[in-house]
C-alpha cells in the first residue's frame, strides 16, 4: 500500500463544527431524507478534504467507500445527530473504519453454548464526519472532519475484495446460484461455472463460495409446515402442467405431511420397459428436513441408469416402507419388479415380502460392502485387504457349495468364528451371495461400474441446497439432465462402428437387433466360446474349456422349441446367453440366436415404444420419442458399410422433400417448440 493512500497520517478538522467523536457508540443506518442524488464535480477529488460537497449524505457515503477500497479498509456508517438531539432532523453522519470501536463483553448464560468468534473492531480511529448546509434554500452536505490514521494494517489490492462491505451476489447471480442448486452441483461448481461465464480469473468474483451457501441456507430457514404445504402445491403445480406426473401423500392426525413420494413421465414409460429389476436406495436423508429418501432406480438396454421414483418418509417402520411399496406400485399400474435390490434393513425386508410377495429381494452388494471398513478394518487390521479379497473370490463363485466350503474356511483361517458381522453376513448370505442369486434377473447392477454410475446420478440431486418446496423440482431437473446425457450416449454407441470378431453369423445377427452396450456383453462370450469344447450326453451337452480334463457346465438344448439353457445361468441372470450356450448351439449349425435369447430390454427399438405411438396418434410428443429411435437405428444401420449409406442417403433425401411439401398449419405453436426440443 503505497504512503500517500494508507498508512499516512491525515487529519482534518473544521473548527466551526468541531464535536466530540465516541467510536462505542451503536452505529446508524439512517437513509437520506431526500433521496439519491448526484454528487457535485469535487467528488471526482482522489482524498477526501474538509469543505468538500455532497448533494446527499449517501453520495458522501459512496465516495468515501471507494476512496477506503482504494486504501484497503472498508467502513460503516457510525452516528447521527439532529437539532436539539438525535432524530430531530438529521443535521449531522459520522462514517469510521470497519474495525473502529470495541466488542462488547457478552453476558455468558449458563447452559447456552457460546459462539467464541474474534472481532475485527480494535478502535480505530480512521472516520468521515459530514454536516447538513442550508445556504439559499439548496441543501447539501459538506465534509466537516476527516482522520485517515489506522492502528491496523491495510490490505492490499487482491486481499481487500473479500472483506464483506465489498462484496455482493446480484439479483441476476442469484437466480443463477439458484437455477445451480436445483441441478444439483456443487457451491465450488457453481462458482466455476460462473467464474467461467464472466470471463473472470479463478477467486475474482464479487462474492465468495461462505457467500453463495449463505444464500442457499437462507431459502432453507422456513416454518417446516409452511414449507410442506409449499411442497405438496409445487407437486400439484407440476401435475397440473403434466397430468402424468404422479405423487401420493400421506397427513398425520394433525394434518402435517408424513409421507410422499411421487414420479416422472418419462420414469413411469422407462419402467414400463426396464422395470425388471429395481435398485431401492435408501441409505440418504434430506438433509433440509431430516426424513428418509427413498430412490427407485433401474438400467435402460444402452446401460445407463435410469429414475424410476422418490420417497419421503417421516418414519422408518415397517408400515412407512408398506406405504412407500404400494405408492411406488401404484404409479407403474400396479406392476412389481422382478427383482429388487436395498440395502440391509429388517423394517424394509418385512415390508418387501408382505407388499412384493412374487419379487425376488436381494441386497444391494455395493451397500453391504461399504460399511466393511468400519466392520472390519479394526478386528482385522493388517490383513482387512487380504480377507476383502477373499470375500470377493467367495462372493464371485458359481456353485453353492463351492462358497459354503470356502465361507467356513475364511472363517477358521481370518479367526472370525464369534465375529457378530460375519455371522449376521452368513445368515444373510441368499439375499447378496451370487451362487444363490444366479437364477434370478439383476441386469447386471451388481458391477462395480453400474454402482458408480447410480451413485453418480443419485448424488446429483443430493448435494443440491435448497428447499424442501423445490426438491421436487430439483430431482426433475436432475432427471431432465440425464435424460438428455442418456441421448446423447444412445446416440455415440450407435454412430459406433461394431467391430465383428468371430465372422459368425450369430454375431451379426445379435450386433443388429442389440444395443452396442448389450453386443459387447454378449459378443464376450461369443469370442470366450472358441476356446470350449462340447460333449454330446445322454441328456444334454457337458461344456467345458478345452485346457480342462474334468468338470464342466451342464447345457441343455431342444432344438424343436428353441429353447437352451445352461448350469451356470448367466443368461437368467444377466439376460445374455452364456459361453457354454452359444458353443452348442454354433456345434449344432445354429446361424441365428432365437428371439426368446435377444431380450426386448437389450433391443435397439422396444415394441412399446411402437405400442405407445399407434396408441397416442395425436400425440406429438411420442411420435417424435418414436421416429428418434428409428433414426438413431437408421444411422447406425446404414453406418455398417458404403453400399448401405448410399441407399440411406438417397432415401432419406427423398423422404425429406417429400416431408417438407406437407402443410404445417395442422401443428400447434406448442407441438413446433416440443419437436424442436426433442431434436
Amino acid at each position: 500500500m503505497s504512503d500517500d493512500a494508507g498508512q499516512m497520517l491525515l487529519i482534518y478538522d473544521d473548527p466551526s463544527d468541531h464535536r466530540s467523536l465516541s467510536l462505542d457508540d451503536a452505529s446508524s443506518t439512517e437513509e437520506s431524507p431526500d433521496g439519491t442524488g448526484l454528487s457535485l464535480e469535487a467528488v471526482n477529488d482522489v482524498i477526501p478534504y474538509i469543505g468538500q460537497r455532497f448533494l446527499t449524505h449517501d453520495a458522501a457515503y459512496d465516495f468515501y467507500s471507494m476512496f477506503a477500497k482504494r486504501c484497503g479498509f472498508s467502513i460503516r456508517r457510525h452516528r447521527t445527530e439532529g437539532k436539539d438531539g438525535v432524530g430531530k432532523g438529521l443535521t449531522r453522519r459520522y462514517f469510521v473504519c470497519h474495525r473502529a470501536g470495541n466488542t462488547p463483553v457478552k453476558t455468558l448464560s449458563e447452559g447456552k453454548p457460546q459462539r467464541n468468534r474474534r472481532s475485527s473492531r480494535c478502535g480505530c480511529q480512521a472516520y468521515l464526519r459530514i454536516s447538513k448546509i442550508t445556504e439559499l434554500g439548496s441543501v447539501e452536505w459538506r465534509v466537516t472532519g476527516f482522520a485517515n490514521h489506522h492502528n491496523h494494517d491495510l490490505l492490499e489490492p487482491s486481499q481487500v475484495r473479500f472483506l464483506p462491505a465489498y462484496r455482493s451476489i446480484s439479483d441476476a447471480d442469484k437466480s443463477r446460484i439458484l437455477m445451480f442448486s436445483k441441478t444439483g452441483i456443487t457451491v465450488q461448481q457453481m462458482m466455476r461455472l460462473m467464474e467461467l461465464e464472466k470471463c473472470v480469473e479463478p477467486g475474482f468474483l464479487p462474492f465468495t463460495e461462505k457467500d453463495v451457501r449463505n444464500l442457499l441456507q437462507s431459502f432453507k430457514k422456513l416454518d417446516p409446515e409452511d414449507e410442506n404445504i409449499d411442497f405438496l402445491r409445487m407437486c400439484q403445480s407440476i401435475k397440473e402442467q403434466d397430468p402424468n406426473f404422479k405423487f401420493e401423500f400421506t397427513l398425520d392426525a394433525n394434518d402435517k405431511l408424513e409421507n410422499i413420494a411421487w414420479s416422472y413421465a418419462s420414469s413411469i414409460q422407462a419402467y414400463e420397459i426396464f422395470g425388471d429389476a429395481v435398485v431401492f436406495d435408501t441409505t440418504h436423508r434430506l438433509s433440509a428436513v431430516e426424513m428418509p429418501l427413498g430412490i427407485w432406480v433401474g438400467v435402460n438396454n444402452y446401460g445407463v441408469p435410469c429414475f424410476f421414483g422418490c420417497v419421503l418418509l417421516r418414519d422408518e417402520n415397517v408400515r412407512s416402507w408398506s406405504w412407500a411399496l404400494q405408492a411406488f406400485t401404484g404409479f407403474m399400474s400396479g406392476k412389481a419388479p422382478q427383482t429388487i435390490l436395498t440395502d440391509h434393513n429388517m423394517c424394509l425386508k418385512e415390508a418387501i415380502d408382505g407388499e412384493m410377495p412374487a419379487t425376488k429381494h436381494a441386497l444391494c452388494i455395493w451397500m453391504v460392502v461399504g460399511k466393511f471398513p468400519s466392520w472390519f478394518n479394526a478386528a482385522l487390521g493388517e490383513r482387512y485387504n487380504d480377507w476383502k479379497a477373499e470375500f470377493y473370490r467367495l462372493y464371485h463363485l458359481e456353485s453353492i457349495e463351492e462358497f459354503e466350503l470356502g465361507w467356513r474356511d475364511m472363517v477358521n483361517s481370518f479367526g472370525l468364528h464369534t465375529n457378530r458381522h460375519i455371522n449376521s453376513l452368513y445368515a444373510s448370505r441368499s439375499l447378496w451371495s451370487l451362487p444363490y442369486l444366479r437364477s434370478h434377473f439383476l441386469a447386471g447392477m451388481t458391477l462395480s461400474g453400474r454402482s458408480k454410475a447410480i451413485n453418480a446420478f443419485i448424488q446429483r440431486f443430493l448435494s443440491a441446497q435448497t428447499r424442501l418446496a423445490h426438491f421436487v423440482e430439483q430431482v426433475a431437473v436432475a432427471v431432465d439432465f440425464k435424460d438428455q446425457a442418456t441421448e446423447q450416449q444412445t446416440m455415440q454407441q450407435n454412430l459406433q462402428n461394431i467391430s465383428l470378431k468371430t465372422g459368425a453369423p450369430m454375431e451379426s445377427n445379435a450386433a443388429s437387433v442389440l444395443t452396442p452396450f448389450a453386443f459387447s456383453k454378449l459378443q464376450e462370450q461369443l469370442v470366450l466360446a472358441a476356446h470350449y469344447a462340447s460333449f454330446q450326453m445322454e441328456d444334454g451337452y457337458l461344456v467345458r474349456h478345452h485346457t480342462k480334463l474334468d468338470g464342466g457346465r451342464k447345457v441343455y438344448w431342444v432344438p424343436q422349441e428353441g429353447i437352451i439353457s445352461c448350469s451356470c445361468q448367466l443368461f437368467e441372470f444377466s439376460g445374455f446367453l452364456c459361453r457354454h450356450a452359444l458353443r452348442v448351439l454354433s456345434t449344432g449349425n445354429c446361424f441365428q440366436l432365437p428371439d426368446r435369447y435377444l431380450p426386448l430390454r437389450w433391443r435397439r427399438i422396444s415394441t412399446s415404444f411402437s405400442k405407445t405411438f399407434r396408441s397416442n396418434a395425436d400425440d406429438h410428443g411420442e411420435r417424435v420419442q418414436f421416429l428418434q429411435n428409428l433414426v438413431s437405428t437408421l444411422v447406425s444401420e446404414s453406418s455398417k458399410s458404403k453400399e448401405r449409406l448410399e441407399i440411406a442417403t438417397e432415401q432419406t433425401s427423398i423422404l425429406l422433400s417429400r416431408i417438407r411439401e406437407q402443410p404445417i398449419s395442422s401443428l400447434s405453436l406448442r407441438d413446433m417448440s416440443s419437436i424442436q426440443r426433442n431434436f
